[in-house]
């Protein structure tokens, strides 16, 4: 049994907040990452900006402000940060867990701490990976991918295909109006009844949400006015309504975005067995297998032609649903957690 603590100085949520509303991809990864590390029998501690103490499902989380930061620290997990890479020097081993790309770090702030203290940097990807340059400092370099919830993993295939109806999941300010542009002008005139539903908003990013809550609304405005043309603005929603959701979709539709190292909303949507379309941006590749499970379009034309096949051609749609499901929930969050397990020193 090891004694494992995470910090994290981002926005408020604590074991709870994934339950009772939306919440980012970083944020519900570091709930469901130390629930499982506490699974595994470790003592999990987490020191965040949680509003106040709370023991949860085996986790310990406090606020980062407390005094009493535990001691005897087997593996330190720095989340985001520059200012808990150095939080931690009696543990036995600080691991620096990332999660955009890695440009970031090329500010005297982190490079000089990371030269200093040597972290090992985990990846979420491997296109994440190739973010950070060689000569940059740090320790060992691992690939940890985030993990699936299990939550995401429960769906059946359908013996009826779905109406058709596509689903956005993502940021609105990744290229959504990119995809309002290609679907009034060509996706929906040529898929009469189509339906867009957008399962997005600031509210799933918290603080960061409200500062570019202008931008965010002027493109959610660009979708209302296109009501008549079958989009459907539902705003962010919790997880378990967003999993009933994908029952109903027939398709995912998301550009990708190059300041993109994961995509969890594709890989949700993939492994709930909704066939995605996206284009070949960053690493949303890593995310889909092309012509198995979707598209990875290497055109907006393809993008477009890609998107009426699945609303429209059943038989492509029910080959590429039950493939989702054979082939995209493989990896979870026991895997990722046995991986991070791995950096314990022994």
């Amino acid at each position: 049994m090891a004694n494992i603590l995470l910090a994290d100085d981002g926005i408020e949520f604590d074991g709870h907040t994934p339950e009772n509303g939306p919440l980012g991809g970083v944020e519900s990864s570091v709930v469901l990452l130390m629930q499982e590390l506490a699974k595994r029998g470790h003592r999990v501690h987490v020191r965040n900006r949680c509003k106040s103490t709370l023991d949860y499902k085996g986790v310990d989380w406090q606020p980062i402000d407390a005094s009493d930061w535990p001691q005897n620290i087997d593996l330190y997990i720095a989340n985001r940060g520059d200012k808990l890479i150095k939080r931690m020097p009696s543990a036995r081993r600080t691991v620096f867990w990332i999660h955009n790309p890695a440009t970031y770090l090329l500010k005297w702030r982190y490079l000089y701490k990371l030269w200093q203290v040597k972290p090992a940097i985990i990846y979420i990807g491997d296109y994440h990976q190739t973010t950070y340059p060689r000569w940059a400092p740090g320790g060992e370099q691992h690939v940890i991918p985030y993990g699936l919830p299990d939550a995401f993993c429960q769906a059946q295939a359908r013996k009826t295909p779905p109406a058709p109806r596509a689903v956005f999941t993502s940021n609105p300010l990744r290229s959504l109006d990119w995809l309002l542009d290609l679907w009034a002008t060509r996706i929906e005139p040529a898929v009469p009844g189509a339906e867009l539903h957008l399962f997005t908003g600031a509210a799933t990013y918290g603080a960061v949400g409200d500062q570019k809550a202008s931008a965010m609304n002027t493109v959610i405005a660009s979708a209302d006015a296109l009501s008549g043309q079958g989009v459907i603005v539902r705003g962010p929603v919790a997880k378990s309504q967003l999993i009933d959701e994908f029952g109903e979709a027939r398709c995912m539709l998301y550009r990708g975005d190059l300041n993109e190292t994961f995509c969890l909303a594709v890989g949700e949507a993939q492994a709930s067995g909704v066939p995605t379309v996206v284009r070949d941006l960053g690493s949303v590749v890593e995310r889909v297998i092309d012509g198995v499970t979707g598209r990875v379009a290497t055109s907006d034309d393809q993008f477009v032609t890609s998107a009426i096949n699945l609303l429209t051609d059943d038989d492509l749609w029910r080959d590429q649903h039950q493939a989702a499901l054979e082939k995209q929930r493989s990896w979870r969050w026991p895997d990722a957690a046995a991986a991070f397990e791995a950096l314990i020193p022994g």
